[in-house]
């Protein structure tokens, strides 16, 4: 499987420029502020990073800036979007091309397109089996979630699918899966509120929004996991939580950005349609944010 996949990986925004193309340097410098606060790798064009807005020719811009930012013990794993699996699978190969070392892939969410089980089986076989390189599944979708009897089963029938990024369903959710596979595979932490908490339950990292905008106080908490200082680690996930209300929800990315700007980062613009932030929720995230 190559490059170890575990511990913090920060989902990074994609900034744009106001006319919709990348801001490669604003791009570089999120990954860059990650790495010096000693985060194990990089998550690119995920939900934070707008994935289901980018084509297969962004995906490799993407991974490329990352690739050159990271050392070369550290991964990039690329986001994958897609409605079927012809074009996940096209994905899968352009961010292999560009130097991706693992996909996270969601399944497939359009409402009357979603499969049965078996479908969802077929979607990550194909995928494990033409990219070659290790599958994460994003688990997000909620009308189509992967159980942890299908995720097992991915585990064991498949050469390259190995671990699932638990999105829906908060701590009960990772938990099944961590009871379910008794250790086999990698479950990531993406409840970004309860992230220690996901960690003392047994993550084996986590792939999630919070860690992009605290990326320091979120190493320090899988840090602390690793080292059984649980009273440390809760007091930091304690010390975050009320900030983090006020983001969640739809037009996520331009929240999180907002919250990035109030805190000094340049974090571009969004991708239309998500354009407009109403004022009330503007200050809302600047009450939460401002000097932190």
């Amino acid at each position: 499987m190559g490059k170890n996949l575990g511990g913090v990986i920060p989902p990074i925004v994609t900034p744009f420029h106001s006319d919709g193309s990348i801001d490669e340097k604003l791009a570089a410098q999120e990954m860059s502020l990650c790495i010096r606060a000693g985060v194990h790798g990089l998550s690119v064009a995920g939900s934070t990073g707008e994935g289901p807005a980018l084509n297969d020719d962004e995906l490799k811009e993407l991974v490329t800036i990352a690739r050159d930012i990271v050392s070369e013990e550290q991964p990039v794993v690329c986001g994958i979007m897609r409605t079927c699996t012809r074009d996940a699978v096209r994905a899968g190969l352009a961010a292999k091309a560009a130097g991706a070392d693992a996909v996270m892939v969601t399944p497939t969410a359009y409402n009357v397109l979603v499969p049965n089980e078996e479908g969802m089986f077929d979607f990550y076989s194909t995928i494990s089996r033409e990219v070659q390189l290790p599958v994460i599944i994003y688990n997000v979708i909620p009308q189509n979630t992967i159980s942890p009897k299908l995720f097992h089963r991915l585990l064991d029938e498949t050469e390259y699918v190995m671990g699932i990024k638990q999105s829906v369903g908060g701590l009960p959710a990772l938990y099944a899966d961590i009871m379910e596979t008794g250790g086999k595979g990698c479950v990531y932490a993406a409840t970004d509120d309860m992230l220690y908490s996901c960690f003392d339950l047994g993550a084996k990292g986590a792939i999630s929004a919070i860690l992009s905008v605290f990326p320091k106080e979120s190493v320090e908490m899988w840090e602390c996991a690793q080292n059984g200082n649980h009273a440390r680690g809760l007091e930091i996930q304690s010390s975050l939580y009320h900030r983090w209300q006020c983001l969640g929800g739809n037009q996520f990315p331009i929240r999180l950005k907002y919250a990035l700007e109030v805190m000094g980062r340049k974090a571009g613009f969004c991708r239309s349609p998500i354009t407009y932030l109403p004022e009330e929720e503007k200050a809302r995230i600047r009450e939460a944010f401002a000097g932190k």
